[in-house]
C-alpha cells in the first residue's frame, strides 16, 4: 500500500507541478514527492523536519490546524511565516473520507504575484486526495477489524485455545496471513489504539494484569494498566529497519530515537572491548550511578517498545509477542537497549523477564538490594559483569583496586556468598538483572 500512496503523490505532484508530501492525521509522513529545486526556501525548516524525521512538532501542528484545515473540504491557502519556519506559504489538501479527515497533502505555494494553480487543476488534485482518502480509512479499518482476533491470540490460554485464536486470525488476514510479521509491544500504553499504523496488519490493546514481576501477566510488560500490541508486516528477515522505524514514531518525542541509532548502540555494546571500560562499553554503561538495580529512579512507569523476532506465518505468533514483551521490560531495566529493544539484542533478559516474580526475588540478595547498600550492588553488579576481572571492574567504577576488594567483601557479608564460587556468582548476578526488571 506504501506504493499506492507515492503513486497518487506523484500524481498530485504533477497535476499542479510542485512536490507534494502526504501526511496521516496526527501529521506522520507517509509518502513525498522528489524535489528537484535550486530553491533554497523550497525546503524550509519546518517541511525538512517533516521529511528527515517523518513527523512534524506539536507547535507545527497546532499552527497549521490553526487555519482550519481538520474542517476544511476543499484546498487551504496558508501564507509564509518566517519566524515560524515556515518560508513559503503552503496550499493544503485535507484528505477525506466520508467526511472524516484521514490526512493531509500540501504544497508549496507561488510566491506572491506568481501564477500559481488553477481552478482544474486544483479540483483535479482533490479527486486525488479522494482515492488518498478512502485508502488510508481502508487500512485504519483493516487493522481496527482484527482488534479482536488479534487479542484473542495474545491472551488466549495454551492448548486448542490459542490454536483456534490463531486459526481465527489466519482466516481474517487471507493470504497475507502466511506472511512475514513482527510483534511489537509498547508500554505502558496510555487509552486506546491509535487510528493508524503504518505497516501494520493488525492493531490492538492488551490488559496488563495477572501475576507478572511488575504488575502484568507472566513475562507481562512494566506497570500495570495497558499495553499496545502491534503486528507489523515485514518484507523480510534482514529489513527490520521499517519496523523499528515504525514502533519509534509511536513513542513520545521524548524518548523516541531513531531506529538506527538504537540498533547500532545495541551493536556497540555487543562489541565493548574487554581490555577496559571505555566510554560508551557495556561495564561502563553499568557503573553509570543510574544504571544499578537498587536506584530510586528505576523508570518503571517510561513509556517503551519491544520487538519480538520475525515470524512467518501465525503459529508462532504467541511466543513472539512473548518476545516483544520481554524487549519492552529489557528497555525500561537496561537503557541502552531502548527504547525500542530488540529480543535478540537483550542477551540474558531473554530468560530473566520469563521468571515469575517470586523465582527472581531470591533472598540472598534483598539485603543488598536495599537503598543503603547502592553503591555495593553497583559495585558487585559491574564486578560480575567484567566476568570477575578486578582491573576491569575498578576501572570501570573508577575506584582503587583495593577499594573494589573492600566493597566486594562487604557484599559476601550481607549476601552470604562466596563470589569465588561459580554458582555463587551466577545467583547473585541474576538477581542483580532481575531486580531491574521489578
Amino acid at each position: 500500500m506504501k506504493g499506492d500512496y507515492q503513486d497518487l503523490v506523484d500524481e498530485i505532484s504533477a497535476l499542479l507541478g510542485a512536490p507534494a508530501t502526504l501526511e496521516n492525521r496526527d501529521f506522520r509522513l507517509i509518502a513525498f514527492g522528489a524535489h528537484d529545486s535550486d530553491d533554497d526556501l523550497a525546503m524550509d525548516p519546518v517541511r525538512t523536519r517533516s521529511i528527515l524525521t517523518r513527523q512534524s512538532t506539536a507547535a507545527v501542528r497546532a499552527w497549521f490546524e490553526g487555519f482550519g484545515i481538520a474542517r476544511a473540504t476543499g484546498p487551504v491557502r496558508i501564507p509564509a511565516a518566517p519566524d515560524a519556519g515556515v518560508f513559503r506559504g503552503r496550499i493544503c489538501l485535507p484528505v477525506r473520507y466520508r467526511g472524516i479527515v484521514q490526512g493531509y497533502v500540501w504544497l508549496l505555494d507561488q510566491e506572491p504575484g506568481a501564477a500559481g494553480p488553477d481552478a482544474a487543476a486544483l479540483d483535479a488534485a482533490m479527486e486525488v486526495a479522494q482515492r488518498i482518502g478512502v485508502l488510508l480509512a481502508e487500512e485504519a479499518k483493516a487493522g481496527a477489524d482484527l482488534s479482536r482476533e488479534f487479542l484473542a491470540v495474545l491472551t488466549a490460554g495454551p492448548g486448542w485455545q490459542q490454536e483456534m485464536a490463531v486459526s481465527a486470525l489466519r482466516a481474517a488476514l487471507g493470504p497475507a496471513g502466511d506472511g512475514l510479521h513482527a510483534a511489537v509491544c509498547v508500554t505502558p500504553w496510555p487509552g486506546e489504539a491509535p487510528p493508524s499504523v503504518p505497516g501494520a496488519a493488525a492493531v490492538c490493546v492488551v490488559p496488563r494484569r495477572g501475576a507478572g514481576p511488575a504488575g502484568g501477566p507472566p513475562g507481562g510488560g512494566p506497570g500495570d494498566g495497558l499495553a499496545l500490541a502491534v503486528l507489523l508486516r515485514l518484507r523480510s528477515t534482514d529489513a527490520l529497519a521499517p519496523a523499528l522505524t515504525a514502533v519509534a514514531r509511536l513513542l513520545p518525542r521524548s524518548a523516541a530515537r531513531p531506529a538506527a541509532a538504537t540498533t547500532a548502540t545495541a551493536t556497540a555494546a555487543g562489541a565493548a572491548t574487554r581490555g577496559g571500560a571505555p566510554a560508551g562499553s557495556r561495564a561502563a554503561d553499568r557503573a553509570a550511578p543510574s544504571a544499578h538495580p537498587a536506584g530510586e529512579a528505576s523508570g518503571a512507569h517510561r513509556m517503551t517498545a519491544g520487538v519480538g523476532d520475525p515470524v512467518r506465518g501465525l503459529a508462532d505468533l504467541p511466543a513472539a509477542w512473548e518476545q516483544a514483551v520481554a524487549a519492552a521490560r529489557a528497555a525500561v531495566a537496561q537503557p541502552r537497549f531502548g527504547p525500542v529493544a530488540q529480543w535478540s539484542r537483550i542477551g540474558p533478559y531473554r530468560m530473566l523477564a520469563g521468571l515469575a516474580a517470586d523465582a527472581a526475588d531470591d533472598p540472598v540478595a534483598r539485603a543488598l538490594l536495599t537503598p543503603a547498600h547502592r553503591e555495593l550492588a553497583r559495585t558487585a553488579e559491574v564486578f560480575l559483569d567484567c566476568a570477575g576481572q578486578a582491573g576491569r571492574a575498578a576501572a570501570a567504577l573508577g575506584i582503587h583496586r583495593q577499594t573494589l576488594y573492600y566493597r566486594i567483601a562487604r557484599v559476601e557479608q550481607l549476601t552470604g556468598l562466596e563470589l569465588d564460587e561459580g554458582e555463587d556468582r551466577l545467583l547473585l548476578h541474576m538477581a542483580l538483572k532481575a531486580a531491574r526488571l521489578t
